[in-house]
């Protein structure tokens, strides 16, 4: 589909048009300025923000955020909401790597302060937190504990002392999903999820020192402690694992067959799907949020196993050096939210595949130091050029069911990115400008080259400029730690 087919509402937005002749239910609606959409005209995306708008019970517009490329299905960036009683789930409207979500640790630490020690610390991850594919971690889960980690999250592991109250707070939905019920797991997802607690995983996953680059609203950088240039913060990036992987293998055979024996036509069978409230639907919820469950768990662990490593390199508590969270968010999952449609308000099942929730100012799910705020967003960049801190605002909640931008989005295959380029080309790169990079796999580094995806600072524009998220801080890599 050409972007011929779009009319531009303004600056940021573009309406693909409801076409009834391939069964579309409702508009698509893409976030973008003139050259992002050209890119996504180049791959299937908005043939995909299409096939999303012919499934039943969607409520608004099928949406593409600024970040948007080809996914499984949705395009990753794609957001969906569904009427509970009349609409469907679908585990291509969440993706594989279920929760991948990225969490930021802000620290009292200034750039000059790490001195010669940046080194240290980023061998210290390295060797703390076990990455690559198919890696497993110190903490071995037999299956009483494995359960107790699918049902409650990052509570579990807080409680077993790695981690506050405070890190529940800063973790969307305080870092469990409700309706998790681990006997929905097949044995295969058990089996791989015993040995992975506390991975990291490969591919676009990462560990990131990085340093604020730029302040762009004072206030409420603050309320969330970024409060300077140069200041050291800690961004993590990953999800579920194999564990979350075999939970959606596993749902896909499950979907196709309850798609046709609930008579739901499909435009693309990669969007399988059930109704909400059918026991196909209910069993895959249980499943995701199971999924969705282990990955925060898995985010607070490594987390600890950072402050851990600052600690044994500046020998002081991470208390002392205020290695705080800031927020963990989720961007692949579907939740049960309340939304206000044609000003009534209603439960919807909310899809976010490649997408952050951006909830504003004065939502109660906030915690109370940041709602006057917004939610924190945190929008990763590539490993070369930066990332951002943005706040949830009112627009997202009008617009996108409270949703923004996850990253900066693919722009070339990973098949693409190393034909392009060696590994070592790109260690040298990242080198010269002063970024230091420890990778397990050979080709991790050309397949997540910074020109293997779409500018962020773009990406983010569109997201300030759309009013679905806006500009808290900008931050600059420092070191980098891939899978």
């Amino acid at each position: 589909m050409s972007e011929e087919k779009l009319r531009q509402v303004d600056e940021y937005r573009w309406l693909l048009p409801r076409d009834e002749s391939r069964g579309m239910r409702t508009d698509g609606m893409v976030f973008a300025d003139e050259k992002l959409v050209v890119g996504m005209s180049n791959d299937p995306t908005l043939e995909q923000v299409a096939n999303v708008a012919c499934l039943p019970g969607i409520v608004g517009n099928s949406l593409a955020m600024p970040d948007a490329h080809c996914g499984y299905g949705f395009p990753i960036g794609g957001v969906a909401a569904f009427d509970v009683e009349e609409g469907v789930i679908s585990p291509g409207g969440v993706g594989y790597d279920i929760n991948c979500g990225v969490r930021l640790v802000r620290s009292d630490l200034m750039e000059d302060e790490l001195g010669g020690r940046l080194e240290r610390v980023v061998d210290g991850m390295f060797g703390r937190v076990p990455a690559g594919v198919g890696k497993e971690g110190s903490i071995k889960l037999d299956k009483t504990r494995l359960e107790r980690v699918l049902t409650e999250g990052a509570r579990w592991v807080v409680a077993r002392g790695d981690g506050s109250e405070e890190d529940l707070r800063h973790t969307e939905a305080g870092g469990c999903l409700e309706g998790a019920d681990a006997s929905s797991v097949s044995k295969r997802a058990m089996e791989r999820g015993r040995g992975q607690l506390g991975t990291l995983g490969s591919g676009n996953h990462f560990l990131e020192i990085q340093a604020v680059d730029r302040i762009d609203d004072a206030e409420t950088a603050a309320a969330f402690g970024i409060e300077g240039e140069g200041q050291i913060c800690v961004m993590i990036h990953c999800g579920s694992r194999g564990f979350g992987h075999q939970v959606c293998d596993d749902a896909i055979g499950t979907m196709l067959k309850a798609a046709e024996k609930y008579g739901i036509e499909l435009p693309d069978r990669q969007l399988a799907c059930a109704p909400v409230n059918s026991e196909e639907g209910r069993t895959y919820y249980a499943a995701m949020a199971a999924a969705a469950n282990y990955a925060w768990a898995n985010r607070q662990v490594i987390m600890q196993r950072v402050r851990e490593v600052f600690e044994e390199v500046f020998g002081s508590s991470a208390e002392r050096l205020g290695l705080r969270l800031v927020y963990d968010v989720a961007h692949n999952v579907a939740k049960f939210e309340r939304h206000r449609v044609d000003g009534v308000e209603r439960e919807l099942c909310v899809h976010r595949k490649g997408a952050t929730r951006a909830f504003g100012p004065g939502d109660e799910e906030l915690p109370e130091e940041y709602r006057q705020h917004g939610q924190p967003v945190l929008v990763p960049g590539d490993m070369g050029r930066g990332s951002y801190v943005l706040a949830g605002t009112q627009g997202a909640m009008e617009q996108t069911w409270g949703s923004t931008a996850h990253g900066a989005g693919r722009v070339l295959s990973r098949k693409a990115a190393i034909r392009k380029q060696h590994s070592n080309e790109v260690r040298a790169k990242l080198k010269e400008q002063g970024i230091l990079v420890r990778s397990v796999g050979k080709k991790t580094l050309a397949e997540e080259a910074p020109d293997a995806y779409k500018d962020v600072d773009e990406v983010v524009a569109v997201c300030d400029g759309a009013g679905i998220s806006r500009r808290v801080a900008r931050l600059r890599p420092l070191a980098v730690v891939k899978g």
